[in-house]
């Protein structure tokens, strides 16, 4: 099942780092993927910077399709001012035949011997010679104006090529980081199934947490997710029903305390993997479970949308995802479904 909220995953959102990437790798990786912290910690740090990153990339983007609009703009202002040009020059051939046709081909002097109203002639060579001067006027403004239009054009496509030139460098970064990044996934998953193959749980993972102050009492357990596995719902998997709500994400996505809690466990090994689980006022508890590292140790106090571990594929999992449950107990066998629990705190799914 979907939600019907529609958050994209993550997993565009990761291709899409800058330069930000580009200056620090060494801090998080060295060239053939090495690491001198923690992958749990890597992955977090290119969440953290991949989400920066795309903010830039895709300000970069609406640049320079500005920048090309422009510069179609421009062109076809030169379009217009190129056959407004034409027009004039044709009003000019028209004028010239006409005063061919006139007696244009004599001097003035034996036209005027000739004509039978000498001061007539001479009030219409005046006034063709003020259409001409006119019309020659009107051209060289027109000329001159499509040379502030040609360059004003030349600036727009040059600017426009060089946010292209940039952005093409970005996405042969956006490749670097995409390596990097599953080979830092797939190293933290490695070391969350080898803990729990061997029944010891990794210690906490003391993640730069985001800037908190959200203003709400209660949030999602993950930002950007989709819905899967609903609450009640059946499968093999289960011996009976499904007794939470699963949230679709990649390994390595932070995951959040929902409300302001205690942590009153931190396990792994069984059905569940990595789990945290959380006690809040009003006598509820949060599991987190499924996850790839945690965050935190048994008896911290948690914030609303505290990173409190990272979501991965332990345990009884068919693939990454966060398994989030809401209890009466810190035990399982006191499920509600959290949907609803959530949405009365103001948090639809």
């Amino acid at each position: 099942m979907r939600s019907p909220r529609r958050h994209p995953l993550l997993v565009p959102v990761l291709l899409c780092a800058l330069a930000v990437l580009a200056a620090r790798p060494t801090d998080a990786m060295d060239e053939d993927g090495g690491t001198g912290t923690e992958a749990g910690a890597q992955v977090a740090r290119l969440y953290e910077d991949a989400a920066k990153a795309t903010r830039q990339y895709e300000d970069g983007r609406r640049e320079a399709e500005a920048q090309r609009s422009k510069a179609l703009e421009h062109e076809k202002r030169l379009d217009r001012q190129r056959q407004k040009i034409d027009a004039m020059h044709e009003d000019l051939g028209r004028f010239a035949r006409a005063q061919y046709r006139g007696g244009g081909g004599l001097p003035l002097t034996a036209r005027m011997i000739l004509a039978d109203d000498p001061e007539e002639l001479m009030r219409g060579q005046r006034a063709v010679s003020r259409v001409d001067l006119a019309v020659n006027k009107a051209i060289a403004k027109s000329l001159r104006a499509e040379d502030r239009l040609v360059a004003d054009e030349a600036k727009a496509r040059a600017a426009w090529q060089a946010l292209e030139e940039r952005n093409a460098g970005l996405a042969r970064l956006k490749k670097r980081i995409a390596g990097k990044l599953e080979a830092a996934r797939s190293r933290l998953e490695g070391q969350a199934d080898a803990s729990v193959a061997a029944g010891s749980c990794p210690g906490a993972v003391r993640l730069d947490q985001p800037d908190m102050r959200l203003g709400r009492s209660w949030v999602s357990p993950v930002e950007t997710y989709a819905l899967s596995a609903s609450f009640g719902s059946g499968g093999s998997r289960w011996a009976n029903r499904h007794t939470g709500q699963d949230f679709a994400v990649p390994v390595g996505t932070p995951v959040r305390s929902v409300g302001t809690g205690r942590v009153v466990k931190v396990s792994c090994g069984g059905a569940f993997g990595i789990q945290v689980v959380v006690q809040h006022a009003g006598g509820y508890y949060t599991q987190y479970a499924h996850l790839a590292a945690v965050a935190v140790d048994q008896g911290d106090r948690v914030r609303p949308g505290q990173w409190v571990g990272q979501s991965g594929s332990t345990g009884n999992s068919t693939g990454p995802h966060l398994h989030f449950e809401v209890r009466v107990t810190p035990e399982m066998g006191s499920a509600l479904d959290p949907v609803p629990w959530l949405s009365q705190r103001g948090v639809p799914l």
